[in-house]
Order: C-alpha cells, then sequence, then structure tokens
C-alpha cells in the first residue's frame, strides 16, 4: 500500500481519484469520472510532460456528462503513482514505450474493460496511444493523438544485401547544433542528461515559478508561437524553433524559459491555469521530481529500444484516429515530415486534423471546451461505422 493519499483536493466537481495496485508493477493513481454508473464505455487518457492526470481536469467532467467512464492516470514516472525507479542510473528499461503501452493496457484490464472506446494522448502520450492503437486495436477502439503526431514505427534497415550500409555514421543532430553561432541544444538531449533533473528541481527562482514560465512560454498566451513547417531536420532548420524546443548549449531548461517569464497582468489574466492551479503542479513536482518523465525522453537514445519498436515497422494505425493541436502549438511541426505523413500513410482512417484557435502546447487545458467537442464527435462518429472495420 502506498503512504500517499488520493489527490481529491481541488478536484473539479464529479471527478475522484483513487488508487489501483497492481498494474503492471505500479500502483497507480488514478483520476476518474463518470464512475457512478456501470456499463459506460470507456475513454482513457494520457497526459505528458510535465504534467499528470490532473492536466485533464477540465474535459474529463464534461465528457463523463456525454455518457463516458473517463480514466485518467498519473503514468509511470509522475504524481502519485508508485512502484517506478526515480534513480537516474536506475531501471531504464520499465520507462520504454512498449512498457508504457503495457501499463495503458494493465490499467483498462484493472477496470475490467475488454475495450474501451478511444484511447486518448497529449504529448508524450500521445506516443503511448499511438502504440496502444498500433498494437492493440482490438482493446482500443479509437485514437486521439494531440500535439504529437504519429509519423510511424522506425522503419527496418531494407534491401541491405543489394544495397550494403556505407558504414557512414548518420548525421549527429546535436552536433551540428552545438557547432552553430551561438552553439545550440536539443531538448531532447538536454532532457536525457544527467544534470536535467537537478537544474529544474533547484533552479533559482524555484519549481512554481519555472513551471509558470514554461507552461506560459509553450501555450497561447506568448505571442510569439507563430508555428510553421520546416524544410528538414537539419541545423539550420531547428535552429528557427522556439528556446524551449532548441536552447543556447550553455543554459538549462529552467534558465531558458525565466527569460519569457510572464507578466503580474498576464499571470492574473491566465484563467486556463490560476495560480492555485500551478501550485498543484508545482507541489508534486517538488515531491517526486522530474526524472520519471525524463526517463522516457532518455529511451529515445538507447538502440535497443528504437530495436524493438523496428518490430512494428510497416504498421500503420487502422482505427479511427483522430490529431487535435492549438494551432499556436509548435509541437505539431517540430519533427519536419511527421504531421503529413501521419495524414498520408500512418493513420489509415484518419478522420481530421484539427487546429484550435487561440491554444498554444496545453490545448485540453487553453481551450477544455472546444477540445471536449471535438473529441465527442470524433468519438460519436467513429463508433457508428464499425462497418469500416472490414474494409482495411
Amino acid at each position: 500500500m502506498t503512504s500517499l493519499e488520493p489527490l481529491n483536493r481541488e478536484l473539479p466537481k464529479g471527478i475522484r481519484a483513487r488508487f489501483v495496485e497492481n498494474v503492471n508493477g505500479l500502483t497507480m493513481h488514478v483520476l476518474e469520472a463518470g464512475f457512478e454508473t456501470p456499463g459506460r464505455p470507456a475513454l482513457l487518457l494520457l497526459h505528458g510532460f510535465p504534467e499528470l492526470a490532473y492536466s485533464w481536469r477540465k474535459v474529463m467532467a464534461p465528457l463523463a456528462a456525454a455518457g463516458f467512464h473517463v480514466i485518467a492516470p498519473d503514468q509511470r514516472g509522475y504524481g502519485r503513482t508508485t512502484g517506478w525507479d526515480d534513480r537516474y542510473h536506475g531501471d531504464l528499461s520499465s520507462f520504454r514505450l512498449m512498457n508504457l503501452v503495457r501499463d495503458a493496457l494493465g490499467l483498462v484490464s484493472a477496470f475490467g474493460y475488454r475495450s474501451v472506446a478511444a484511447v486518448v494522448g497529449h504529448d508524450y502520450g500521445s506516443s503511448v496511444a499511438a502504440y496502444c492503437a498500433l498494437i492493440r486495436p482490438d482493446v482500443f477502439k479509437s485514437v486521439v493523438l494531440m500535439s504529437a503526431p504519429f509519423g510511424g514505427p522506425p522503419p527496418l534497415p531494407f534491401n541491405t544485401i543489394a544495397a550494403p550500409p556505407s558504414g557512414r555514421p548518420a548525421i549527429d543532430i546535436n552536433e551540428a547544433l552545438a557547432a552553430l553561432n551561438p552553439p545550440r541544444r536539443h531538448y531532447h538531449e538536454y532532457y536525457s542528461s544527467p544534470g536535467a533533473n537537478d537544474d529544474m528541481v533547484n533552479c533559482p527562482q524555484g519549481i512554481h515559478d519555472f513551471l509558470r514560465a514554461y507552461y506560459h512560454h509553450k501555450s497561447a498566451d506568448w505571442k510569439n508561437n507563430r508555428p510553421f513547417p520546416l524544410k528538414s531536420w537539419s541545423a539550420s532548420e531547428l535552429s528557427k524553433l522556439p528556446t524551449y524546443y532548441v536552447m543556447e548549449r550553455g543554459k538549462g531548461m529552467a534558465e531558458t524559459v525565466a527569460a519569457e517569464f510572464p507578466s503580474p497582468a498576464e499571470i492574473e489574466s491566465c484563467t486556463w491555469l490560476t495560480d492555485e492551479e500551478l501550485r498543484l503542479y508545482s507541489s508534486e513536482f517538488a515531491r517526486t521530481g522530474f526524472q520519471g518523465g525524463l526517463q522516457w525522453y532518455r529511451c529515445r537514445f538507447v538502440p535497443e529500444f528504437i530495436a524493438e519498436l523496428e518490430t512494428f515497422s510497416g504498421l500503420t494505425i487502422d482505427i479511427p484516429s483522430c490529431f487535435i493541436a492549438g494551432k499556436s502549438d509548435w509541437g505539431y511541426l517540430q519533427k519536419p515530415g511527421d504531421f503529413e505523413r501521419m495524414q498520408a500513410q500512418s493513420c489509415t482512417r484518419m478522420r481530421g486534423c484539427h487546429l484550435i484557435e487561440g491554444a498554444g502546447h496545453w490545448v485540453q487545458q487553453e481551450k477544455a471546451g472546444e477540445v471536449t467537442a471535438t473529441i465527442l464527435d470524433f468519438v460519436r462518429d467513429a463508433s457508428l461505422q464499425p462497418e469500416e472495420q472490414n474494409k482495411h
């Protein structure tokens, strides 16, 4: 049993918190809405970084009011979920995508569902949702990807008998960024470094002000968030991204976003994330640190974990899918080609890509009403057309 209490304070009416034990080695802290009525179809909501199940608080009750049992966990490495290794040199393999899919599958099963109407993922949670849909379409009947498009599994080397690899190393994007003037650093490399957690936990401004600046910088409130397609995965193109994606090499994330700290008037007008709501995030991350979430990023650089994903090379998501992002969110364009590839190849039953005005990266918080309506329209449409299953 965990010594923590479920996080029931400050939750909107109709949402409760509870612990679910024995989920792939975890005791998962879960928020749920629509639990009063048995037999409802379920929706599984998966958050990203640096977020919590609490990030879905503005959409859960409205989704439940539409007839769903809405389930949102603190994912492995986050919040009040326990059973994960918080050491930098600890069990990294437990944070790889395949095990995160196993976490989601185990949670669905723990609640007594053979399938859910949709899995919805935001930010890095979008990657987990995508692989849930790719690997277990029998369980996850539709998928909503948010902010991070799915460009498909990594490809296997092809026809190497006829054209053996040259042996020349691929371009190292971090070396190329470091060679710029001034030298730069991609946030994936920074988040994977040993000092990232300490930089953010023990930053001079404190976690609360760090998160205020970070959330502001990636939202539509920061008026310089005006995304446009990049031409290639090259240092010169990536250097056009905001500093929360490509920072000066000598700076950490806390120092980087501090330069964009919002004014008192901007904080006061931020109704999508009040200071009281932010206090919940800052108190939770002050308790846990960020390393659990950072482990997910470190897994991107492990050859064995990439090889595991290559098992699914060439597969597509063939259940109904849709994509949602804020129109001011650089997230859907940060990796050139993925947004287009998702629509043309990776998702064969894509029902629409919705870019929501007035929202940045935290779209389900910034524009909760629009996100709720879009999810409900999609899920209802997907459930009304099961005959399409036989056409693919």
